[in-house]
């Protein structure tokens, strides 16, 4: 057995995936890179070899070939992303004498905010409701007609919290919280957390992300711990979640790279309840992606310390270096999605 990753050469998401091969005594996997399947070039791996789709990561060429040419730190191009994303997914697919571990379509759901909540919510996974809006006229407006005030804005294909926007607005007062910063004339992400509260600039932002469609979230009151507000990624691998970490931190965005950081996992698993709560909704999501190995769902817990719902399926969330299983055996997330294709989970 061999396996083959379409990924970035020497991105750590496939060199960990690598050493976890490895250790399992099998051979260092075939790297196809992303930059060849977007640029059409000749792409191939050994026969026989089990194919792992992995991100194309911070690769300045593959992000060209995405969504063209520019600063890799803009925000927006989502939609042209997608379709070249899907695209070379489809390449992937194709390819003869390999066995796919994963599924394009599956993949693609997840990386459409909007068909990823559809799903979830049509299976009665709890997800915050939702609307879709092309402008900022139409944000605010559809806000008034439901009656909220307060909102998380996501670009419909982005990650990594990239354009994502917490959002209240009360009569003309608004306040929108947001890594987004205009440099010289160019919306990028930013590692600073940003508030703006002039109509005017959340306007320019919101309008010029909207291209792209966007997907709106009515604002989950989120628990807190150590004056930190938090939520979980747990990553379920063949369809149980096998680990967990609780990211904290004092904006709305609790992403580790946004100044987020890992909290203390007990204050969630050693609550009755609540923990198998979390679990049961993590395994729900996971079951709507049936044929995907892994995936990594991020699970908010409610202010109640009660209530639970479901933000967002990834497709490639596994990257949580260092993090060892629930279940105390000490692998990592790729060494037991290695351990479980060689157990014949799928």
């Amino acid at each position: 057995m061999r396996f083959a990753v379409v990924g970035t050469p020497g991105d750590r998401r496939v060199t960990m995936f690598g050493d976890a091969a490895v250790a399992a005594g099998l051979a260092e996997p075939y790297v196809i890179p992303w930059r060849d399947v977007l640029a059409g070039r000749e792409i191939g791996a050994p026969e026989g070899s089990l194919l792992r789709v992995d991100s194309p990561g911070e690769d300045a060429e593959a992000d060209e070939l995405l969504r063209g040419p520019g600063d890799p730190a803009r925000v927006g191009g989502g939609a042209t992303w997608y379709k070249a994303f899907t695209a070379g997914l489809s390449r992937v697919a194709a390819l003869p004498g390999v066995r796919l571990i994963g599924d394009i379509e599956e993949i693609s759901v997840m990386f459409d905010k909007r068909r990823c909540h559809a799903v979830l919510a049509g299976a009665g996974v709890p997800v915050p409701p939702a609307f879709e809006a092309g402008s900022y006229d139409r944000l605010r407006a559809e806000m008034e007609r439901r009656g909220w005030s307060r909102v998380f804005v996501k670009p419909a294909h982005g990650s990594s919290a990239s354009g994502v926007i917490a959002f209240q607005a009360h009569g003309d007062r608004v306040r929108a919280v947001t890594s987004a910063a205009w440099v010289e004339g160019v919306l990028c992400n930013s590692l600073r957390v940003r508030t703006y509260t002039s109509a005017g600039d959340v306007r320019r932002i919101v309008d010029f992300l909207a291209g792209d469609g966007l997907h709106v979230e009515r604002w989950f009151p989120k628990a807190s711990t150590g004056g930190r507000v938090f939520d979980l990624r747990v990553v379920t691998v063949a369809g149980v979640p096998t680990h967990a970490v609780l990211r904290a931190g004092r904006s709305p965005m609790t992403n580790l790279h946004l100044g987020g950081s890992r909290g203390d996992l007990d204050a969630v698993r050693s609550r009755p309840g609540l923990w198998e709560r979390v679990l049961e909704a993590c395994s729900r999501a996971a079951a709507c992606f049936p044929r995907s190995l892994a995936t990594g769902v991020d699970v908010m817990v409610g202010a109640d310390w009660r209530s639970v719902a479901v933000a967002e399926v990834n497709a490639f969330g596994d990257l949580l270096p260092g993090l060892g299983d629930l279940a105390g055996h000490g692998r990592d997330t790729y060494a037991e999605q290695v351990r479980a294709v060689l157990a014949g989970a799928r």
